[in-house]
This record gives C-alpha cells, structure tokens and sequence, in this order.
C-alpha cells in the first residue's frame, strides 16, 4: 500500500514538472514582421523565434513553436528604455507619502533601489505604451554631484529584477541656486577626495570616518562612508554619471573634468549642445535631451533648436531622448516623431530608444533584437512614433505581458456591461 502511494505521489510530481516545464518552455514565433532590431537604419521584413527568455533566431525561413504570431503589416520594435524616470519612486509628486526619491541623511550616496515599488500603477500605463524597462533616477541632493540611480525591468512581479546603483546624477548650471564657480569647485574638490581613495579605505567604515574629518570638503558636507564608497564607485568603477547642464560654456567645462578624472559623463539637458557638436563628439560624450524643445525656457537654453537632434547625428553623437513628465514617459515617443520631422533619421530615433541607452549604460543583454538578447520587443498597431499607435503585444523576457492598466479597467467599467449598475462592473 506505500509503494502504490509513493508512485502515485512519484507520479503527480513528475506530472506537475512536466506542466511547469511546458509553460515555460513554450516557444514562439512572430513572423512577417517588419522589424527595426534598433541597430540598422532600415527595417526588413522575418521572423523571430523566442525561445525560453531569449531572441534564438531571425530569419526569413519559417520556424515551428507553440504560439505562432501573424505580424504582417506591423512594426516590431525592441522594448524602448526609459533613461530619465521616477517610475516606481513617485507615485503622486504631491503626496509625500508615495515619494522615495531623496533623503534628508545622505548625499552623494543615497539609492533609491530598496523603494522601487513593482506595483506601481505607472508601471503598466507606461508598459502599454511600449516602455519594458527604466533607469530610475532620485531627485538631485544638496550636492552637486550625488544620488545613485538604478535599472529596473517594468515586469511588474515582486521579486524586481534590476541592477542596483548603476548610475550617479549630478547638476551643474543655472538651475540651480549655486553660484556655478562654487558648484565647479565642489566638483572637483569630491572628485580630487575620490581619486585620494583606496580600496582598502572602503573597507573600513572607521577609515572613512577618519578620511571625512581630514578632508574640509566632506566634514563641510557632513558626509557619511556610504558617500564616499559612491565617490569612490564613480570615480574608479567606470559608472556613469548623468550631469544635467544647458548652457555650452557649462558643457566645455564637463568635457575637462571627464577628462581630468577620466568620468564616464552622460550630458542631460544639454540645450546648447549644437554650439559644441565637435567637441562632445572628439570626447565621445552621450546626451539625454528633449527634443520637442524650441524655445528657450532658461538664460542657459538660448540655442535651444528643434532640429538639434538631427544635427546631433550628423556628427555620430549619441543621443537619447527625455520628456519634462516622466510619469508618462512614453510620450518619448512623439519627441522621437518630432525629432525624424526636423531631420533625424527614424533608425536613429528608435535607436535612440532601445539600443543607445543599453549601450552607454550597460544593459548588455537588452535594447535590441538579435540572436542571444533577452525578448523584450513590441509589436506596434502601425507606426510606434506616432502617439495614437498603440502596442498589440509587448513582451518582456519573452513573456507576454498584459496590456491591462487602470485607466482600462475605467474605461471598460464605464463602456461594458451597461445592462447592470456600475457597482456590479468590474
């Protein structure tokens, strides 16, 4: 009688194994598509196999898998990467309760990674949009440089996949209440107490203590360890900073700090970018602009052109795109159509959107579609830079994601089932 139990137990196992195995294990295929792999200017028409989790061919032979997906006439596209969000930090700017973008402790230091919230009612608004990943950024902290942003994919499920603390933020020009003379000198002051710092000093928190009351710009600053191990991180680890500046005076003078403690600065704004096309390209250094901007809304956004990004392109620097709510930051993607009506070519546009920002950031195994990256890729209605096209499917880590949000379930409460009263709706 215990044998018969344990086989029929052995059994149901084995059996509940196969079942979980076979939904994960599903493949799929998108054929006829019309693909832009966010590498080439030109699409081409194929099709792309998923396998597991990942992108395993793309060819125009025709594939077997357990979900065939007609995309004929439609765009696929790699999932677009936000690069310049609050999405899962702020849920209402309003309401202090919703916010975990800043701290009233640390500076230069502080990670909002630990506050990201999957169930974000901005997450699935945005991901229907076409959005399936964010760097998410805190708010600028007292100190010029400070502040650690983290990567985040927007799948919604609790135990969050994302890379920690993989991007600094800083501020440099008019906007903000510094003098910019003491801002640039405060700069440099923390990059030169960064560059004095060893790796055996970061492994000491009573090391760090004792550097900070040595060093007049940290005990001014009241720093703590954790800000110094980020100091340290910037300058020695190669990890991003995202400096936002305007004016191209300002932008010069990032160019010799980059290249005085070899940074890896990322320019966000960048308003004035035009008057020094050269030499942020002879510096290879990425923007972060909005390109719907045409008109000046600072002294330090005089130049401010909407055609910058096309000639932005014409001298190879790489570009990618924000918008002045990041909320919605979907709507990046008429500042994408905006930027091909002034100029820009469109593989460069959705470039700009997928296979950029995972390049200059380090998102390696994301941004576009080819053999080995992970599948995260939307099939679009009809022209995805035009605001009124909508996703038909988005999937991320080759799972197909559902496209229901609140304001879909609004509209359908509101629509559907008018025959019972609306407490009765879902």
């Amino acid at each position: 009688m215990k044998n018969d139990w344990l086989k029929i137990y052995l059994v149901s196992i084995f059996g509940y194994a196969l079942i979980a195995f076979s939904v994960n294990a599903q493949t799929i295929v998108i054929k006829n598509a019309t693909i832009y792999d966010g590498l080439n200017n030109s699409p081409f028409v194929g099709n792309i196999l998923i396998d597991q989790n990942k992108i395993k061919k793309i060819s125009t032979s025709n594939f077997q898998a357990d979900l065939v997906i007609d995309a004929s006439d439609k765009i696929v596209t790699p999932g677009f990467i936000a690069t310049d969000t609050q999405i899962g930090i702020v849920e209402i700017g309003a309401l202090s309760v919703t916010r975990d973008d800043s701290s009233n402790m640390y500076k230069i230091g502080f990670s909002i990674f630990n506050g990201f919230n999957p169930n974000s009612t901005l997450i699935p608004w945005n991901r229907s949009n076409g959005i399936t990943s964010a760097i998410t950024l805190p708010n600028n902290t007292s100190s010029p440089i400070g502040g650690l942003g983290s990567f985040f994919v927007l799948d919604s499920k609790l135990d969050v996949t994302g890379t920690s603390d993989m991007v600094m933020i800083g501020e440099f020009g008019g906007s903000s209440s510094k003098s910019r003379a003491e801002q640039f000198s405060m700069i440099e002051d923390l990059l030169v107490l960064a560059s004095s710092l060893s790796k055996s000093d970061i492994n000491s928190d009573l090391e760090l203590s004792s550097l900070i009351d040595e060093w007049a710009i940290s005990n001014a600053m009241d720093l703590h360890p954790r800000d110094l191990r980020a100091l340290y991180k910037l300058v020695n680890e190669n990890l991003p900073l995202i400096i936002k500046s305007h004016r191209a005076s300002d932008l010069l003078k990032l160019i010799e700090l980059k290249e005085k403690f070899n940074l890896n600065i990322v320019i966000m704004g960048a308003q004035e970018a035009s008057l020094v096309t050269a030499k942020l390209a002879e510096h290879n250094i990425p923007l972060i602009f909005d390109p719907m901007n045409n008109i000046p809304e600072s002294f330090d956004e005089l130049a401010s052109n909407i055609q910058m990004a096309s000639k932005l392109e014409e001298a190879g620097i790489q570009m990618m795109f924000t918008v002045s709510r990041s909320h919605n930051y979907h709507l990046i993607r008429q500042g994408a159509g905006v930027a091909v009506a002034n100029g820009l070519s469109y593989g460069a546009a959705i470039r700009s959107l997928t296979s950029t920002p995972a390049k200059v950031f380090g998102i390696e195994d994301r941004g576009a579609i080819e053999s080995g990256k992970i599948a995260d890729l939307i099939i679009w209605e009809a022209d995805p830079l035009e605001p009124s096209s909508m996703p038909e499917y988005v999937f991320i880590n080759g799972e197909n994601i559902d496209l229901t949000t609140r304001s879909s379930r609004l509209r359908d409460r509101y629509t559907k089932k008018l025959d019972k009263p609306v407490i009765y709706r879902d």
